[in-house]
């Protein structure tokens, strides 16, 4: 059965890079695409996917505030964010919003395959390879 993988972010390039990216696996699927938090929110109850790669900073509502949401959800999906932010704090922060992770969009072609492989095995990813179990 493939991996449902749903990608959020506002800009069109950027979901367009991490479908490449994915391509890599043939197993893995991208169910939907979405442009902010609310329809992050409301596509993750219509596709309940594995994964979800998504960005904090987004229209409509943030990243930290749709992951909060999803997680609370009896769908069972892991967040991984994908960001630009690369900051001391945003690990607390992500783990606050109830997300398993994130990857600097800068480190995308280095990062983005193994942090999906440790959330779809039950772990988790603080970028360039800081995991916590």
């Amino acid at each position: 059965m493939a991996v449902k993988i749903l990608i959020v972010d506002d800009h069109e390039i950027v979901r367009q890079g991490i479908r490449r990216v994915l391509e890599a696996k043939p197993e893995w699927e991208i169910c939907g695409e979405a442009t902010n938090g609310q329809e992050a929110v409301r596509m993750a109850r219509e596709l309940t996917p594995d994964v979800i790669i998504m960005d904090v900073t987004m229209p409509v509502m943030s990243g930290f505030e749709a992951a909060d949401e999803i997680s609370r959800l009896p769908i069972g999906s892991r967040v991984l964010f994908f960001t630009m932010h690369d900051a001391d704090s945003m690990a607390g922060s992500v783990r606050r919003s109830g997300a398993q992770g994130y990857v600097v969009k800068s480190r995308a072609a280095q990062d983005l395959i193994q942090a999906l492989e440790r959330l779809l095995t039950g772990g988790t990813f603080y970028n360039s390879g800081a995991y916590v179990q």
